[in-house]
């Protein structure tokens, strides 16, 4: 996982509940909390530090992770410049995600695998597609999607499904209200 991910919860974790939990959540982790935004670590490393940080503050690991994955949206999408005005929407912009991103990920970090959206069904107002991924983030998939939608001023009610008891793969159905 690319260290932006730590750094930008990180950053978070310190503005929203100040420098003196975010050492903490460390501390307890044994981490010492430097990561470069170009370097590749360890997911586990980021889920001790969420479960750290659920501990510290009685937020339950879910909402931390929704609230992380809007939060980083904005950072993720205005790292890649290329994107810009390719899509005009939510829908859009996910099918962007895997078509594109994903693979160009792919193209630059060898061993890097990223999550996997099959797509189920899309229309206008509605898509339905699978997150399959062996780190079992669909919280952050779920506030990324929320940070898209607001990135693109719709409103789109989000509804989850596990497939997969393990959370590897779960199903999301996204309707533009």
């Amino acid at each position: 996982m690319k260290g932006i991910i730590f750094s930008e919860f990180l950053e978070l974790v310190e503005d929203t509940f100040g420098l003196e939990v975010c050492q903490k959540m460390l501390d307890d982790s044994c981490d010492e909390g430097v990561y470069t935004a170009v370097g590749t670590y360890d997911h586990k490393d980021l889920v001790k530090l969420i479960v750290s940080l659920s501990k510290l503050t009685n937020i339950s690991i879910e909402d931390l992770q929704q609230v992380y994955g809007k939060s980083v949206f904005l950072t993720l999408y205005n790292s890649m410049p290329s994107l810009e005005g390719k899509s005009s929407n939510t829908f859009d912009f996910i099918k962007q995600v895997e078509s594109y991103i994903h693979l160009e990920v792919k193209k630059l970090y060898a061993q890097a695998s990223p999550p996997e959206f099959v797509f189920i069904s899309n229309t206008e107002s509605e898509m339905v597609m699978d997150y399959i991924s062996a780190r079992c983030f669909s919280n952050v998939c779920f506030g990324l999607i929320q940070g898209c939608a607001e990135h693109f001023n719709e409103n789109i009610d989000i509804h989850m499904q596990a497939i997969q008891q393990d959370g590897s793969q779960v199903r999301f159905t996204l309707l533009k209200v």
